[in-house]
C-alpha cells in the first residue's frame, strides 16, 4: 500500500443534477485530475441513468482513478426518463433530502478508494458545506455561470429592500438600476428572473440562491468557468465580498491542453449527440450557416416555434437548429410542413450536437442562442457572435453582458416575430454591426487562448494558486 506521502489527494466532485451543470464540473474534474487527484464522480441516480443510454452502458466504466457514484434526489422518477426535471421541485428536493446519501457516500468511498481530501461542489449544492464541515474536509465550490450574474443574484436583497422587487407592473422591467457594481446601465429585465416572482416556485428559488450566496462565503474558494481578461473589474468586486476566487477557464481550452486524453470517452451530455450534423456542415461555405440552440432546460410556446422557423425560412441562410424533444411546452416540437419543404436544401435538424465542435467550424458564422454560460464562454472561444434569447436564471444577465458590455451579440425580444428574427440574422451574419459583433468577439477568443496557453497565462496562473491552495491544506 503507498504510504501517506507518495498517496494522491482524493477529490470528490458534486454537480447540479442539469446538463449545464454537469458539463463544466465534470471538464474542472478532468483538468484536476491531471494535476494529480484523485476524482470520484458524484451524479443522481436519474441521471446516472441517463448518461448511461445516451453514452453507452460502459461509457462511465469506473477508471483506477476517475470513479463514478451516484445518489438519489429524492423526486419520484418522471414517465419521460430523459425529460429535464423542473428546477424547483428538483431544488427543493436536493436541499431537503440530500445531505444524508451525501455523507454515506463520503464515507463509503473514504473506505473503499482512500480517504477523501477535498470537495468540490457546485455552488448551488450548498447543503453539502455542513457535510464537510462535519467530517473535516475541505470544500471548494464551483459556480458554472460568469461572475457577473453572481453579483446580480447577490444584490437580491436590495431589490428586495429597495421596493423594486417583486415585480409590480411589467412595464418596470426597463428600469436601470444604478447602484450596481460594475454594471452601469443594467435594467431589472437584465437580473435573473426569480426575484420577479411571477411564477409558482419563483419565491422558493428568491430564498434558495440566498441561502446558497451566505453558505458560500464558508467555502475555501471559489472557482469560475470564465478568464479575468473578460470579466476583471467584475472579480475585483467579488473578491471583496467571497472567500478566494479562481478565474481557470474557459475550461474546455483548459481540458484541451492539459487532461489526460485517456480521459476523452468519458462525456457528460444526458441526449445523445448526432455527430452526423458535422458532416452536413462540412460541406457548406465558411462563415456561411447559423446555428441555433436554446440549451438543455429553455422550452417555448408552439407559436414562438413557428416565428422562429419562418425568421430562419425567410433569412435565406443555411442553419443547424438542435430541437430538443421537450422543446415546446407541454407538446412535441412539431415544425410547419411549408416550412420543412422550403428549407430542405439549406437545413440540418438536430436533437442534440457536440456543441464544441459545431462553434468551431469554419462554416459557422452566427449563434441563435438562450445565452447559458456555458454557450456563452463556448461562442467568444469560437469567435463567433451571437443574437440571444435568454429564457431564465443567468441567460438575461449573460445576455446583458454579452450586447451591452463586451460588444459580442444583439438581443432578440422575448415575443419573438419572424420578421425580427430574418432581420437580426440577416444581419448578425453580413450587416455593419454583425461585422462589428464579429471582430470584438475575434478579440476576446485570442484573449481567452491566450489565458490558457502558458504558465503566464491568466488562467494558468490562477490553477496553480488553485492547486496551490489545495495542496496546503
Amino acid at each position: 500500500m503507498a504510504s501517506q506521502q507518495e498517496r494522491k489527494p482524493h477529490v470528490v466532485c458534486i454537480p447540479v443534477p442539469l446538463q449545464g451543470h454537469i458539463n463544466p464540473m465534470l471538464k474542472l474534474a478532468k483538468i484536476l485530475h491531471s494535476k494529480g487527484f484523485l476524482i470520484t464522480f458524484v451524479n443522481t441516480e436519474f441521471n446516472h441513468k441517463r448518461l448511461l443510454r445516451s453514452q453507452g452502458s460502459d461509457a462511465l466504466t469506473n477508471l483506477p482513478s476517475f470513479r463514478f457514484e451516484t445518489i438519489p434526489d429524492g423526486l419520484q422518477t418522471p414517465e419521460d426518463h430523459d425529460a429535464s426535471q423542473d428546477i424547483p421541485s428538483l431544488a427543493k428536493s436536493i436541499e431537503e433530502t440530500c445531505l444524508d446519501p451525501f455523507k454515506n457516500l463520503l464515507t463509503k468511498v473514504s473506505g473503499s478508494c482512500s480517504p477523501v481530501d477535498f470537495i468540490v461542489s457546485d455552488f448551488l449544492m450548498g447543503f453539502t458545506l455542513a457535510a464537510a464541515t462535519e467530517l473535516g474536509i475541505p470544500e471548494i465550490l464551483l459556480w458554472t455561470s460568469g461572475a457577473g450574474s453572481l453579483i446580480c443574484y447577490d444584490q437580491y436583497p436590495n431589490l428586495l429592500e429597495k421596493g423594486l422587487m417583486p415585480l409590480k407592473d411589467p412595464s418596470f422591467l426597463d428600469t436601470v438600476v444604478d447602484f450596481i457594481p460594475t454594471m452601469p446601465g443594467i435594467r431589472l429585465k437584465d437580473f435573473p428572473p426569480f426575484i420577479r416572482i411571477m411564477y409558482p416556485g419563483d419565491e422558493y428559488m428568491v430564498k434558495f440562491f440566498h441561502l446558497q450566496i451566505e453558505r458560500a462565503k464558508m467555502a475555501s474558494a471559489i472557482i469560475f468557468n470564465s478568464f479575468r481578461e473578460l470579466e476583471s473589474d467584475i472579480f475585483d468586486t467579488l473578491s471583496s465580498i467571497f472567500p478566494p476566487c479562481y478565474a481557470i477557464g474557459p475550461f474546455h481550452l483548459l481540458e484541451d491542453k492539459i487532461a489526460n486524453k485517456s480521459l476523452d470517452s468519458i462525456k457528460s451530455n444526458l441526449w445523445k449527440e448526432e455527430s452526423e450534423c458535422l458532416e452536413w456542415l462540412d460541406s457548406k461555405p465558411p462563415s456561411s450557416v447559423i446555428y441555433v440552440n436554446f440549451g438543455s432546460i429553455a422550452v417555448m410556446t408552439p407559436q414562438q416555434l413557428v416565428e422562429f422557423s419562418w425568421g430562419l425560412a425567410k433569412s435565406n441562410y443555411s442553419f443547424l437548429w438542435v430541437i430538443r424533444p421537450d422543446l415546446v411546452i407541454g407538446d412535441s416540437a412539431v415544425l410547419p410542413p411549408e416550412f420543412l419543404e422550403e428549407t430542405s436544401d439549406r437545413r440540418f435538424l438536430a436533437g442534440w450536437c457536440p456543441q464544441e465542435q459545431v462553434l468551431n467550424h469554419p462554416s459557422i458564422g452566427g449563434f441563435l442562442t438562450h445565452s447559458g454560460w456555458n454557450s456563452t464562454i463556448e461562442s467568444i472561444s469560437s469567435g463567433v457572435p451571437m443574437i440571444c434569447w435568454p429564457f431564465f436564471a443567468d441567460q438575461q444577465t449573460n445576455c446583458w453582458l454579452s450586447c451591452n458590455k463586451w460588444g459580442i451579440a444583439m438581443e432578440i425580444d422575448n415575443d419573438v416575430k419572424s420578421d425580427e428574427v430574418k432581420s437580426l440574422v440577416v444581419e448578425l451574419m453580413t450587416g455593419e454591426k454583425g461585422n462589428d459583433l464579429r471582430k470584438n468577439v475575434i478579440e476576446l477568443k485570442s484573449k481567452a487562448e491566450k489565458a490558457c496557453a502558458s504558465s503566464s497565462g491568466s488562467s494558468v496562473a490562477d490553477l496553480e494558486k488553485l492547486i496551490h491552495l489545495m495542496r496546503s491544506f
